[in-house]
C-alpha cells in the first residue's frame, strides 16, 4: 500500500487560482457557466484575424487552448467540476497546485496591452537578454528568439502553468539587459 502524501493547495477561506481543463473548443461555454454560478473565473483570449474568400473577421480564441483559470476556495472545488464541458483541474504529478496571483496578472498585462512608443535605434540579436522598457509590461524579461526590422519575438515563461509565451513587441520598447531568466520581474 502506498503511503504518498499529494499536495492540495485548496483553502478553505483564501480563493487562489487553478487552471481547469475545459472540452475541446468550449472554453468560452464554461467560462459564461461558471461566471453565471458566482465562480471568479478569468479566461485569456487573444484576437487573430481570419481572412476568408469574401470577408475579413477578426475572433477571439483562447490563448491556452482547453485551459480556464478559476479563483476558488475549497466550498467552490465541487462546484467547478460540476459544471458543464469541464474535465478537470489541472495537476502537477497529481498534486492540485495553485497558480501565483502574478502568473495570472502577467497573461492580463500581456493580453490586454497596446502600444504607443518613439522609436530608437538599437541593435538586437538573437538569444540577448531584454526588457520591456514602455507600457504596462515595463520590467517584463525574456529572451529574445526572433527579430526582425520592425516587431521581435520574447519568450517568457509561466512557470507553474509549464507554458512559454512568444510575444511579439516593438524592439523600440526593449532594452538589453544582463543575465536574465525567462521570467517576468513583476
Amino acid at each position: 500500500m502506498s503511503s504518498e502524501v499529494y499536495e492540495n493547495h485548496l483553502d478553505p477561506v483564501e480563493p487562489k487560482w487553478f487552471a481547469v481543463y475545459t472540452r475541446f473548443k468550449c472554453e468560452k461555454m464554461a467560462f459564461r457557466q461558471m461566471a453565471r454560478k458566482g465562480i471568479a473565473v478569468y479566461l485569456p483570449l487573444q484576437q487573430h484575424t481570419r481572412k476568408y474568400n469574401r470577408k475579413i473577421r477578426v475572433v477571439e480564441l483562447p490563448l491556452i487552448s482547453c485551459y480556464l483559470f478559476v479563483k476558488i476556495t475549497k466550498a467552490q472545488y465541487v462546484q467547478v467540476l460540476e459544471t458543464e464541458n469541464v474535465q478537470g483541474f489541472v495537476r502537477f504529478a497529481q498534486n492540485l497546485i495553485s497558480i501565483p496571483d502574478h502568473e495570472i496578472d502577467l497573461m492580463k498585462r500581456i493580453l490586454g496591452e497596446t502600444w504607443e512608443v518613439h522609436a530608437e535605434k538599437t541593435t538586437f540579436v538573437k538569444g540577448d537578454e531584454v526588457e520591456i522598457a514602455v507600457g504596462n509590461l515595463t520590467g517584463m524579461k525574456g529572451t529574445l528568439v526572433e527579430a526582425d526590422d520592425e516587431k521581435t519575438q520574447v519568450l517568457v515563461e509561466l512557470e507553474r502553468l509549464g507554458y512559454t509565451l512568444r510575444i511579439s513587441v516593438d524592439k523600440s520598447i526593449l532594452q538589453k539587459t544582463g543575465s536574465v531568466k525567462l521570467k517576468s520581474n513583476l
